[in-house]
């Protein structure tokens, strides 16, 4: 896999100590960039869009989270960063996850922000009956904000808080060149990223850790119970788990600079 193939952004002078970022479903680098642009005065930092997101490539199908590990390992090799510490949140979490466990040389410390290890067959169904209720292509902006404004929550009721869900779907709705609204991901990579995503529970990836390890945990998550956070801390001595309250999944976009104070603490211990 070829670097010309995703896009990617390096915040931050050429610096030994560095911090890869890896966002969540339906994300892309920038939902990074307001963490990444405090730390880049002492870790240069890259942000990048996963495949199937963003401004990267969309292939119909590859998705598995050891493809998004290798996607990864190609990236930074092409980079030359030889070892970094690793950032990932929800599916992204899972993915480097994944990544530290097929490649523990690369990463000096890992992060993983409100995501557990279980499996559950029937994950991908939340999503398909959320997107499939959102009628894209929009004619027009105001055309997106009348329906998240008017009609979203009347046909769907979301696990997360409503408006940061709404927010969020926003965010990843952009101008097409046909001057249509439409998604910054493929909804046919989504779908199949939550499906081989939840195939197998990632257990054993989490008690072979040997890196210093930070479960960072959203107090309202409705994706990381507190009786998960709790086992993950228990089957790995080598992690450290910390809850921030006030906030639910999404925790570096709604509690920033308390996430930004976690990392900097972790990376301060180790």
């Amino acid at each position: 896999m070829s670097l010309n193939q995703f896009h990617y952004d390096i915040l931050g002078p050429d610096n030994p100590n560095k911090i890869v970022f890896v966002h969540g479903l339906m994300a892309f680098s920038a939902n990074w960039r307001k963490i990444a642009s405090r730390l880049q005065d002492r870790y240069q930092c890259l942000i990048y869009d996963q495949r199937g997101h963003g401004r990267s490539f969309k292939p119909e199908h590859g998705y598995t989270p050891e493809i998004f590990a290798e996607d990864l390992y190609n990236i930074t090799n092409e980079l030359g960063w030889s070892d970094f510490n690793l950032v990932g949140h929800s599916m992204g979490g899972r993915n480097a996850l994944v990544f530290a466990h097929l490649y523990p040389e690369k990463i000096k410390s890992l992060v993983i922000e409100d995501i557990g290890p279980d499996k559950d067959g029937r994950a991908v169904d939340y999503y398909k009956n959320m997107l499939d209720r959102i009628p894209t292509p929009f004619a027009s902006k105001d055309a997106v904000r009348d329906f998240f404004a008017n009609k979203f929550l009347k046909n769907f009721t979301p696990k997360e808080p409503p408006q940061v869900l709404s927010t969020f779907l926003q965010a990843n709705l952009e101008e097409k060149q046909n001057g249509l609204i439409d998604w910054r991901f493929s909804k046919q990579a989504v779908y199949e990223i939550v499906e081989e995503g939840h195939q197998k529970d990632r257990w054993l990836e989490l008690s072979s850790l040997k890196k210093p390890t930070l479960l960072i945990r959203g107090e309202t998550s409705h994706i990381l119970s507190a009786e998960t956070f709790e086992k993950m801390l228990t089957v790995n001595p080598i992690i450290e788990g910390v809850t921030i309250s006030g906030t639910g999944h999404w925790i570096h976009f709604e509690k920033y600079l308390e996430f930004i104070a976690e990392l900097k603490s972790f990376y301060g211990r180790h």
